[in-house]
């Protein structure tokens, strides 16, 4: 979903800048070997293990809970984790069951489990079934910012939210760049840097969101 919303829109823009170049592109969740693969570069969300590879961070993004202003008026808001157990939730799972939400509290990690109403297995239908006020979301911040913007959506629990973390261009390191790579990464990192910026704004109340990193 962040390559379909934040990637590819770039991605159309630097075809229009740069019409020798070919581009293709894999929108996936998994993590591919880029070497194995064949892939120049991949945007990847989290912290990176260990590796030869070598990594732009571009910005940050975080864990938020959402819900409709509809579902508050109808149910409240929680004021903490602990409140999600008495509270209609939507679970982002397939297959496997993900249903303990982790905030950040005064002592520390804190875990919630939920019993979700309603489970689904992509993103965006999470965020439409938050939308139509069927519970509470726990969603990554760039899925919930044009909902939350729109006022679709409001953030909830605020002051629980868990640490953000970071998003990051990478590529294999070679002795010699390709001309088409640096091109590629110079016109993506500002680019995609200026993007998370105005996400982290829609969360401007959050700590430390909407900075840039060097």
């Amino acid at each position: 979903m962040f390559g379909k919303m934040h990637v590819a829109p770039i991605v159309h823009d630097f075809l229009g800048a740069y019409p020798e170049v070919t581009v293709r592109l894999t929108l996936t969740d998994g993590v591919v070997d880029l070497v194995e693969s064949h892939v120049d570069v991949a945007v990847r969300l989290g912290k990176l293990p260990d590796s030869t590879l070598v990594a732009r961070r571009v910005g940050d993004v975080r864990w938020v809970a959402c819900a409709s202003p509809g579902y508050i008026a109808r149910r409240g808001a929680p004021a903490s984790p602990d409140e999600l157990a008495d509270h209609e939730c939507i679970a982002f799972e397939g297959l496997q069951l993900w249903r303990d939400w982790t905030f950040a509290g005064p002592r520390g990690e804190q875990t919630a489990i939920v019993r979700p109403r309603y489970s689904v297995n992509t993103a965006d239908a999470v965020i439409e079934g938050a939308a139509a006020g069927i519970g509470i979301a726990y969603i990554i911040s760039y899925q919930a910012a044009e909902s939350v913007r729109d006022g679709v959506l409001v953030p909830i629990l605020r002051e629980w939210a868990p640490p953000p973390f970071p998003v990051q261009i990478v590529h294999a390191s070679r002795a010699h760049q390709p001309l088409k790579l640096r091109a590629f990464l110079d016109f993506v990192t500002p680019r995609l840097r200026e993007r998370l910026f105005a996400i982290g704004q829609v969360f401007e109340t959050d700590q430390a969101a909407g900075g840039i990193p060097a």
